[in-house]
């Protein structure tokens, strides 16, 4: 009883100094601009935090534990694919996606690649707004489905209570702060999530990495390859490249480049690139660790095998700390379970106000007016989300499993080239958008051979050929789209 009163608290004062960031927030949202952007005012380390505290979700505090519990170092291959991602990422898209959003006075994606190309029918940016909305309801729901399962099974809580409890807390900074409230209160959770996964294994681990090293070879030599899975089987190129490709995922994902966006200045991402390049790393190989630690322990302790992985760090944390310091790793989950949710409520309600209603409904409405559609898209976001997510075994997890290569094929190839290529046109970013998406959607029905490779690879490939095969045989892009990518040039020169 005291165990659980202790860790009740430490999780209400948690989410109490969540909602505070959210008031302080509020007090400065004045425009959509500061609702959808934060002012494009974030220092190096809120951009650095929120960007990489989005991206991970409670994937990193479960799924990949979970996975390095089950692989060995295998894990290692994701990691790198996603380290590198990180940082190709920040290098060749965050100065001039910023700089750029800036020429075109663009708040979400998909209106800056419509104002980029000068799409004056706004197919562009409505198709793009679609993907965002489908896949992120999706997305949102299964963070909501797992906030569920961590609020049962520290509270002991109904599940249906504790779904709702979860939507309630996220919903309620994002509604009131928009994007200031996340970005700020990613911070915090950022750094959180990295000192829970560097404090457990370490303070778990007996021996320092020899030990571990000795330990794991001892239990199953073969988690100690990089080469074989765990039965001792050589990984086939089609596995390493899978786990590898989801790095190229991040030039896609509309919630990591508006961090991009709403950077203070383009000095300031150099930084801040360092800054999520260190964090990514120290997160991975902490999360990589809890798994191959938690996997130590469960055998020498004589206990099961755990059947889900997944729950190896709650059982580290629950096993190794006192009831207020379990409290706040736990609450570490919590926190990657909820900078990922908002994010992508913001980004979805983003879509709604500025990429349907002030496009399709009322090219007239108002800076106040959108701020009051996004926070109500907000809400009937989330309600929807969470009847999705009332379900634990919904089929909607499946979606996950490609809802970041959906995002990664479908924009990543148009994000690129239309930043640095300057005979991209109109026809080409909108074939690139159409066919990243539908391949992922298709490859995922395919199974043998090369169509088990992760079907990222084929859709970014798909999209990047459709782009500049539609593009050169379209012809040359409008005059005032050539003026336009000249003055970017130009400003971007300027803004170095």
């Amino acid at each position: 009883m005291e165990n659980s009163f202790a860790i009740t608290t430490t999780f209400i004062a948690y989410l109490i100094m969540m909602l505070a960031i959210g008031v302080i927030a509020y007090q400065r949202t004045k425009n959509s601009t500061d609702y959808f952007l934060g002012g494009r005012s974030l220092g190096p380390w809120p951009a650095a935090l929120s960007a990489g505290a989005s991206d991970m979700s409670g994937w990193l505090l479960l799924g990949l534990p979970g996975y390095a519990y089950a692989a060995g170092i295998e894990a290692f291959w994701l990691a790198g694919g996603l380290l590198v991602g990180t940082w190709l990422n920040w290098l060749i898209c965050a100065k001039r996606l910023r700089t750029y959003s800036i020429t075109t006075d663009a708040l979400t994606l998909p209106e800056f690649l419509s104002r980029r190309f000068n799409d004056n029918s706004k197919l562009i940016q409505t198709i793009a707004a679609f993907f965002i909305l489908l896949f992120f309801l999706f997305y949102t729901s299964s963070g909501l489905v797992a906030g569920g399962k961590l609020f049962e099974t520290v509270f002991g809580l109904d599940y249906t209570t504790a779904v709702i409890i979860g939507t309630v807390c996220v919903v309620s900074y994002t509604l009131f702060g928009g994007f200031l409230a996340v970005s700020w209160t990613d911070l915090v959770q950022g750094l959180l999530m990295s000192a829970a996964l560097l404090i457990v294994p370490i303070a778990a681990m007996n021996g320092g990495l020899g030990q571990l090293t000795s330990d794991l070879s001892a239990i199953n030599p073969e988690l100690l390859t990089l080469w074989n899975d765990a039965k001792g089987e050589p990984l086939s190129a089609i596995a390493i490249i899978s786990l590898a490709a989801w790095g190229l995922g991040y030039f896609g994902q509309p919630h990591i480049l508006a961090r991009f966006k709403a950077t203070r200045t383009n000095k300031d991402l150099g930084t801040a690139r360092r800054i999520a390049v260190t964090w990514t790393a120290l997160s991975m190989i902490g999360a990589i660790l809890v798994g191959l630690v938690g996997l130590v322990y469960v055998t020498q302790s004589g206990g099961e095998v755990l059947e889900d992985g997944e729950k190896v760090f709650m059982l580290l944390v629950n096993a190794m700390f006192h009831p207020v310091i379990a409290g706040i790793l736990l609450a570490a989950i919590l926190a990657a379970i909820m900078s990922t949710a908002d994010s992508q409520l913001l980004v979805s309600s983003s879509a709604l106000a500025e990429d349907f209603y002030k496009q399709v409904f009322k090219k007239d409405a108002s800076s106040d007016e959108i701020v009051r559609v996004g926070r109500f898209a907000v809400v009937a976001i989330s309600i929807v989300a969470l009847v999705l997510a009332m379900t634990p075994d919904s089929s909607v997890l499946g979606l996950v499993s490609y809802a970041w290569a959906g995002f990664g094929a479908a924009f990543g190839p148009a994000v690129v080239m239309s930043l640095y290529w300057s005979r991209m046109n109109r026809n080409g970013a909108l074939a690139g958008i159409i066919v990243g998406g539908v391949t992922i959607v298709v490859w995922k029905q395919l199974s043998g051979g090369w169509f088990d490779v992760y079907e990222i690879v084929p859709g970014i490939i798909l999209s990047a050929l459709s782009i500049y095969v539609v593009s050169i045989m379209t012809g040359e892009p409008e005059e005032s789209v050539k003026a336009q990518h000249a003055k970017f040039e130009k400003q971007l020169t300027e803004l170095e």
